[in-house]
């Protein structure tokens, strides 16, 4: 796999912006969880991580730690996420056209759910799955999710869909 050469936090910086901008409710826990899909739906396009930063399988699904850290002190996980939260609002100017895209595509399918049923998705799907074996609901957990087997399972995805 290449190595990824775009930033996380302007990702995470461009996802508040673009659903501020339109209005869209966004909490932590959603945010990591488009975070998520942004980058296996990169996986499984590009056999290539999208952002650098593995993903945990948390009781809540999905999280990275990083961005986890960056809202621990200001956010609960249900906490609005906005604008104002943002350090430099032109998050998109850090990103390439084409990462904007990437992320834009992966908002226009995810973007209406909210993070309780983006986490009920998470938790029906093999990666977070296959990290959470062994593991009873309730306890904590921070294994990391093979990004192989992310790439893997959304790329079957897309073939049982074509």
């Amino acid at each position: 796999m290449s190595a990824p050469t775009v930033d996380i936090h302007a990702v995470v910086d461009y996802i508040i912006v673009k659903l501020d901008e339109g209005e869209v409710s966004l909490n932590v826990l959603k945010l990591q969880k488009l975070l998520f899909y942004v980058q296996a739906w990169h996986l499984a396009f590009n056999d290539a991580p999208f952002f650098r930063g593995k993903f945990q399988a948390w009781i809540h699904g999905p999280v990275n730690r990083q961005i986890y850290d960056r809202f621990k002190d200001t956010h609960s996980l249900y906490a609005t996420v906005r604008r104002s939260d943002v350090p430099d609002a032109n998050a998109a100017e850090l990103l390439s056209e084409r990462a904007c895209a990437h992320i834009d595509e992966v908002l226009e399918a995810y973007g209406d759910l909210s993070g309780t049923q983006l986490e009920a998705m998470t938790h029906s799907e093999q990666p977070w799955l296959a990290a959470r074996a062994g593991l009873r609901w309730s306890e904590r957990g921070e294994r990391v999710i093979d990004e192989n087997l992310m790439a893997d399972f959304y790329r079957k995805q897309l073939d049982e869909v074509e």
